[in-house]
């Protein structure tokens, strides 16, 4: 079982009122809403406030996109090969992109790196509805936009990250990165409901990929309307030698290491969204905007469920659980042949996601000492980005190659098994407490005064990948 840090034994009571009179006793109701409504201080800032919105409805027309292209391509070409394939296409723009979009972002003036950057995508857009209104059918230009489009939002998501904190006082960017990231949390449920409903529709692919330039205009006003961002001091240059120094440490730290190995194998083994197409199309007769949306919806549900994360002690302990509970679940909706059941399970897979979510971040910020942060978090971003555009790449070859239920729930299991056995070989992995790094002093979390110590996890470059970044 996990250990958990003891519970609170303070009374809970507030402090007498203004008229001396006795204490009073907390309302349960209202406790509990303190502990899952966000922060919304932040909103009272203009360019936050555009930025916020922004997000939530760029990163709507993203995942509308996300759906759209592996449905297309399947509509094209009938194998789930070629669907992978757009994974593998993606993911090389999003790895370089990701391991240096901040570093250039720190040389030059922020406020033109995102919005050309953001321009860059919106074009790309605009050229992938052109593709399907003038019907070219070709699978090479696809994937071809696919790829700079990664690129370009890469490199937008970096930027954003980067100015979040100057449009922001110091004490309010936690609430400023929990609205950002709840803003994409609820784009990626309704974008994969939206490209549902649109491809079913006469035209649909031009009609969801005009849905996404529409929406993501939202994200070109915002960037419009930012002031100037020069660039700031530089403490030194990013290159190569800093990333082969950060990538050294990663190799000698286990509980780092394990922490990186075990959402890689969840992600490789047991990443199902290559195979929804097919999954709608010969076993469910359609619904593939649900198989989307399910997992999404299930992380929302555990964030608003999240306050005895921050308690569990034996992270590792609980990051194992969790990552099995994930494969376990997906292993599960491939087999059954119920597409209300499917959704469920898939939905039970994300609210174990977001739980593994917290806890890889948490043990990065914690396990790691503050000078090397910035550089193991370009690697966690490559990771989180790029982990399921290989695990779509490995269900499409697997599906082409076998079955359909192998390529899902057998390598699921496998996952499973390999996790487990991993997780107890490295023993400083299985037997790591948080509470020992946070006593230590070995690059603990700083707290600001009403957030709690652990929230949920920021994964941007899905929001930029979604929940989680499957």
């Amino acid at each position: 079982m996990c250990q958990t840090d003891p519970p609170s034994t303070a009374p809970d009571v507030t402090p007498a009122g203004q008229d001396g009179g006795p204490p009073r006793r907390r309302r349960p109701v209202r406790v509990a809403l303190r502990a899952v409504v966000a922060d919304t201080r932040p909103l009272a800032h203009p360019a936050f406030r555009r930025t916020f919105l922004s997000q939530g409805a760029a990163v709507t027309g993203l995942m509308v996109t996300s759906v759209t292209v592996p449905v297309q391509l399947y509509a094209l070409t009938h194998s789930s090969l070629v669907v992978g394939l757009s994974g593998l296409v993606g993911f090389v723009p999003v790895a370089a992109f990701g391991l240096y979009g901040g570093a250039v972002a720190d040389a030059v003036d922020r406020r033109k790196l995102y919005l050309g950057s953001s321009l860059l995508t919106w074009f790309i857009t605009l050229a992938l509805v052109l593709q399907s209104v003038l019907e070219v059918r070709s699978t090479a230009l696809i994937l071809a936009l696919t790829a700079v489009q990664s690129g370009g939002f890469a490199v937008s998501a970096s930027v954003r990250g980067a100015i979040v904190p100057r449009l922001v006082p110091g004490e309010q960017i936690p609430a400023a990165n929990a609205l950002v990231y709840t803003a994409a949390t609820v784009g990626q449920v309704l974008g994969p409901l939206l490209a549902g409903l649109l491809i079913g529709l006469p035209g649909g692919f031009g009609l969801a990929y005009g849905a996404d330039a529409v929406l993501f205009t939202s994200a070109l006003y915002a960037a419009f309307r930012l002031p100037s961002l020069p660039r700031p001091e530089r403490a030194g240059r990013a290159g190569l030698r800093s990333v082969a120094e950060g990538l050294r440490f990663l190799c000698r730290t286990p509980v780092l290491l394990m922490s990186f190995f075990v959402d890689i194998a969840a992600m490789v083994l047991a990443t199902p969204e290559a195979l929804f197409p097919q999954a709608a199309a010969e076993r469910f007769h359609g619904g593939v905007g649900p198989l989307y949306a399910a997992i999404a919806v299930g992380a929302v549900a555990a964030g608003l469920l999240s306050g005895w994360i921050g308690r569990v002690r034996r992270q590792g302990v609980a990051l194992t659980c969790a990552v099995m509970l994930w494969a376990t679940a997906v292993a599960a909706a491939g087999l059954t042949h119920s597409l209300d059941g499917a959704v469920a399970l898939l939905a039970l897979a994300g609210a174990a996601d977001m739980v593994s979510a917290v806890y890889r971040q948490t043990i990065l910020q914690t396990h790691v000492p503050d000078r090397m942060r910035g550089r193991l978090q370009g690697v966690y971003t490559v990771v989180v980005a790029g982990g399921p555009r290989l695990g779509d790449l490995r269900a499409g070859a697997m599906a082409t190659a076998t079955t359909f239920t192998i390529a899902w729930s057998a390598a699921a299991v496998a996952c499973v098994a390999v996790v487990l056995c991993a997780a107890l070989a490295v023993r400083p992995f299985w037997r790591y407490d948080s509470g020992a790094d946070r006593s230590s002093g070995a690059g603990p979390l700083v707290e600001t005064p009403g957030v709690p110590r652990v929230g949920r996890a920021s994964e941007e470059p899905a929001a930029d990948a979604g929940p989680g970044g499957r």
